[in-house]
């Protein structure tokens, strides 16, 4: 779905009392940390919202790798996860727009990262909402993933 169609049904959702929590990744190859990431998000509140980098996006933040699976793909693959409610094109370096433009009431991250380390971090306290980081302990990357593949 394109970010500018979600909008109003966002807002619908609040009007019927329900919290709107935001995730994203580039969810290259899905694995147990992602499913885990996404369990814990939904959690939080009632209607999850996944932004999925975009192949570009993707390129200019891990400019050492080529995405494995094209983005069209990777967004219908997290689009069919049980907890995920929607799923929108992030096409920037980070979700900024996409926080401005939804205002979720959590935004999560994984928790490979620290608060601090979360650039849009600002912008969800300064609406009200807030952040959290959630999946349990990361046990599987990507990265790691791709490598054991190759030495195969």
């Amino acid at each position: 779905m394109e970010p500018e169609t979600l909008v109003p049904h966002l807002a619908e959702c609040r009007r019927r009392g329900l919290r709107v929590v935001f995730a994203n990744g580039c969810f290259e190859l899905i694995h147990v940390g992602h499913v885990r990431y996404l369990q814990a998000a939904k959690k939080l509140g009632d209607v999850l919202v996944v932004a999925v980098n975009t192949d570009e996006s993707m390129r200019a933040i891990k400019p050492d790798r080529r995405p494995v699976n094209p983005d069209a793909e990777r967004c219908e693959i997290v689009a069919a996860l049980e907890a995920v409610d929607f799923v929108v094109p992030l096409r920037e370096t980070t979700p900024l727009r996409l926080i401005e433009m939804f205002r979720p009431e959590i935004h999560t991250k994984g928790t490979d990262y620290t608060l601090e380390q979360i650039p849009e971090r600002a912008a969800v306290l300064a609406y009200g909402g807030r952040v959290e980081l959630v999946g349990g302990p990361k046990v599987r990357n990507t990265r790691d993933l791709l490598r054991e593949l190759k030495d195969r």
